[in-house]
């Protein structure tokens, strides 16, 4: 048996000429950006305003606003399961790097940002559903998230990710809108304000087989905290340069996909319930379609059922025992 899966990564630029291809998962935050009529106007105004938050973060020595640009690559990673070269595309995420238009240098940022994976889609779309279809109470079932979690970790340890990239991933998602978050006095002069839950989330959860620990903060400009996932130190471990990075990019993008969240009207306060019923909030210029997003989740999750967990269900299973 093969117990060395192999990875493939492959990096493309996300700019306004953008087009998602046919192996990208079509709900990830960008590829939705770049569908239809008004994919370019999307793409530009998303990118417009990554760099605007970048600068307004990062003020020092930049009087004008203007010094720093945010380039953007998406990761694709296909994994080889049996040695055979049929890769399965197995995890999608971003790359940030910023461009200092003083010193003509390029900086390379955090790899992560978005997150987007097949097998989540299995997840939560397909054996989270089946498992609860006819139940009177929601349950999780036995071992629920392990292989992927198993399968993230040995790519980050992988020959691949080290060859690619400098630092462990970060990974930044919205808050929880069935949580409460209580603002601490612990305060980052990037991240902003930490906040705690008052429990752990599904998610949470799931994060944590793939290694990952969660802090909440708030950043300045922000009116909601984010879910940082990361290894090792969030705070010490990356410059503030390479922090702005993700918070521009993914506050940017939370505006866009939960402006009830992320562009309300009013700032959290210091118990904070996020609501995405709530009426009091901005729209940003950006064309985007939740509804078929979380639709597209199911088509996808049975996609990886079809051509990654019932072919290699053996081999994957073997695995995941052994791999402890």
């Amino acid at each position: 048996m093969n117990n060395h899966f192999t990875f493939t990564i492959n990096s493309i630029c996300l700019d306004e000429n953008y087009y998602p291809s046919d192996k990208t998962r079509i709900t990830t935050n960008f590829a939705n950006l770049a569908r239809g009529s008004h994919r370019q106007a999307n793409l530009r105004n998303a990118l417009k305003m990554i760099d605007n938050s970048f600068n307004a973060l990062a003020h020092w020595d930049n009087p004008k606003a203007d010094r720093y640009t945010v380039e953007l690559e998406i990761i694709s990673v296909h994994m080889d399961v049996d040695g055979s070269g049929q890769t399965f595309p197995s995890i999608e995420i971003l790359k940030t790097n910023i461009v200092d238009s003083k010193t003509n240098k390029r900086i390379e940022g955090i790899v992560g940002n978005n997150f987007s994976s097949y097998v989540r889609d299995y997840d939560f779309s397909v054996l989270l559903a089946e498992h609860n279809k006819g139940q009177a109470k929601f349950s999780i079932p036995d071992n629920f998230g392990e292989l992927h979690g198993k399968l993230f970790q040995y790519f980050v340890n992988s020959d691949a990710y080290k060859q690619n990239f400098n630092k462990p991933p970060v990974i930044c998602l919205s808050v929880s809108d069935n949580k409460t978050y209580h603002r601490t006095e612990n305060q980052h002069p990037v991240l902003g304000v930490e906040y705690q839950p008052n429990e752990s989330s599904l998610t949470e959860q799931y994060f944590q087989k793939m290694g990952l620990q969660v802090r909440y903060f708030m950043p300045p400009n922000s009116v909601a905290p984010l879910a940082f996932y990361f290894f090792g130190d969030l705070l010490n471990d990356y410059t503030h340069l390479e922090l702005i990075s993700t918070i521009s990019t993914m506050g940017t993008f939370q505006k866009i996909y939960r402006p009830e969240i992320y562009n309300a009207n009013a700032v959290a306060g210091k118990c904070y319930q996020p609501n995405l019923k709530n009426l009091d909030h901005s729209l940003t210029q950006i064309v985007y379609d939740r509804a078929e997003r979380s639709q597209l989740a199911n088509e996808q999750g049975k996609f990886a059922a079809e051509h990654f967990i019932k072919p290699y269900q053996t081999v994957l299973e073997q695995w995941s025992a052994n791999h402890l």
